[in-house]
């Protein structure tokens, strides 16, 4: 019997709903899937490689930020439609800001700390709202 091909298997991935002073960091993708929306930052995690460290790594490529992961928010699973997409479980930590400021990499365009409040008719990725709300019952 063989393995299934590794790119038809769903992916695990982090985010991170990162708080600084009530606010929440979004960025916005800079390429697809989801180009021009705006989310959390994160992304796939490494083989071997655990959720929390996998989020710290993100983190720093994306945004070059240092933050403290206060425990798991909730999770989002994405699956394929017939334009195509993978199939992603996404795992969403709440976090805290601890230093540097964002400089974003290229997967990214713009970036905007927010009050969740404030997002409103922002073009944001799904589920980002519930996410975040439950973020921020963990602070």
């Amino acid at each position: 019997m063989t393995s299934p091909d590794p790119a038809i298997r769903p992916q695990l991935a982090v985010s991170g709903a990162i708080f600084r002073e009530g606010k929440v960091l979004l960025v916005r993708r800079a390429r697809s899937p989801g180009k021009g929306f705006y989310s959390l930052p994160g992304g796939r995690v490494e083989f071997g490689e655990s959720l929390h460290t996998a989020l710290h790594r993100e983190v720093d490529e994306e945004t070059g930020l240092r933050i403290e992961i206060l425990g798991l928010a909730g999770w989002r699973e994405v699956l394929p439609t017939p334009a195509g997409g993978g199939h992603y479980l996404i795992m969403s930590f709440a976090a805290r800001w601890a230093s540097l400021e964002p400089v974003l990499n290229d997967e990214h365009d713009d970036f905007k700390w927010l009050h969740p409040e404030e997002i409103g008719d922002l073009k944001v990725t799904g589920g980002l709202q519930e996410v975040i709300e439950a973020a921020r019952r963990l602070l």
